[in-house]
């Protein structure tokens, strides 16, 4: 796939400079650090090698890329990876697809709040779906979840939801038996809705009696106790969004799913439009319309695109992806192990890998010639700001 005409990157080298040095005193070092590996991303500030096709004779020349995992050009190869770890993981039962939202007095707070309130988010939708579904009233059973956290909406405001990816059924209680959902529903909306409410609040409540909230500007109030628990009472009785989502056709419908939502950055090249005088213009959902009419374009100028794509930043270390109960990092294999056991069905083949065992014909090479199609291979390998000796009219991989 060619380089798009226009990318994220562009708009931080032409307009980043001057925007960063006017707001220097709003800008964390996390954003900073994003900002500069994006724009140098696949440049010769990171170093690269040049690539030399022993059949044709074509040059290329490869930079490195930033791996950030902000980066909409850094991506894609992450996502595969972690997509063919997933394979071995994937049971021949109904998926659904699950998403919890925080109401928007919520997401304005979680800004200054990000690591402890995406935390919650997780632990608290991932807890509300165990008790439901562990209810013998529904489903009776222990499940696994893997939940995606995403803070954006399509125009790139702060909008914190988990997407979750969830089995058809679970372990009963003492572990003998598979115990599968209904066919086409899961647990019910509405009980997961309040549970999900009552659960945060009760844990957000918590958080600001030991004083782990942060508060500002317009929101500086609600450090006082009274204050807080009055902003609290419109959020008890408003309706919280949970939405499941019918079951998916089958395991590698939930690879091709999960593949969309595992990486994706707050906007990709692919949605920009153009960089003029106007702005930046991009396209976006309005999910407030009919299916037709929710497609449209928005233009911001330079320094607000900047700004909302930059709200999207993670704080460091922090996880998006995680897996609780049966699918917990800590008993997933033999949780696994145990159902496919009791479902009667076969371990699923993990993906080969490259070893020494594997004939050379059968590897696929790193580097392809665009020109004839042999392998190409590395002739030179430069560090970061070096310049190449190899000749100037060289093609560029981007």
């Amino acid at each position: 796939m060619g380089r798009p005409a226009l990318e994220v990157a562009d708009i931080f080298r032409t307009h980043g400079p001057a925007w960063r040095e006017a707001q220097h005193a709003h800008l964390n070092l996390s954003q900073l650090k994003v900002m500069s590996a994006i724009e140098q991303c696949r440049t010769a500030a990171l170093g690269g090698h040049v690539l030399r096709c022993p059949a044709c004779e074509h040059l290329e020349i490869a930079y490195n890329s930033c791996r950030n995992r902000h980066c909409p050009k850094c991506q894609a190869r992450a996502a595969q990876r972690w997509l063919e770890e997933r394979q071995a993981d994937l049971l021949p039962v109904a998926y659904y697809h699950v998403v919890f939202t925080l109401p928007a007095p919520i997401s304005a707070i979680a800004y200054t709040n990000k690591a402890l309130i995406y935390r919650l988010l997780f632990e608290v939708a991932a807890e509300t779906l165990r008790t439901i579904a562990g209810d013998a009233r529904h489903l009776g059973a222990q499940i696994g979840v893997t939940l995606v956290l995403h803070t954006w909406g399509s125009a790139l405001m702060h909008h914190p939801h988990v997407h979750g990816i969830v089995p058809g059924g679970g372990l009963s209680a003492d572990g003998q038996r598979w115990v599968a959902c209904k066919p086409g529903f899961f647990l019910p909306v509405r009980v997961l809705s309040r549970l999900f409410r009552r659960r945060f609040l009760e844990e957000l409540t918590k958080a600001h009696g030991t004083g782990q909230l942060r508060f500002f500007g317009e929101f500086a109030g609600l450090s006082e106790a009274a204050a807080f628990a009055d902003w609290l009472t419109p959020l008890r009785r408003c309706e919280w969004v949970v939405y499941a989502k019918r079951p998916f056709a089958g395991p590698q419908a939930v690879l091709a799913y999960l593949s969309r939502y595992t990486h994706r950055v707050a906007i990709s090249n692919q949605r920009l439009v153009a960089m003029d005088e106007r702005g930046i213009t991009f396209r976006w959902k309005d999910y407030r319309c009919k299916e037709r009419a929710r497609l449209k374009t928005m233009t911001l100028s330079p320094a607000e695109f900047m700004r909302r794509f930059l709200l999207h930043v993670l704080p460091g270390g922090f996880h998006r992806i995680r897996h609780f109960g049966l699918l917990a990092n800590g008993g997933r294999r033999e949780n696994l192990a145990k159902v496919r056991a009791l479902l009667q069905v076969a371990p699923r083949a993990m993906p080969e890998t490259v070893n020494a065992e594997v004939p050379p014909t059968l590897v696929q090479p790193l580097f392809v010639c665009p020109k004839c199609g042999a392998a190409m291979a590395i002739v030179e390998i430069f560090g970061r700001g070096q310049l190449i000796r190899a000749p100037p009219l060289l093609q560029v991989i981007s």
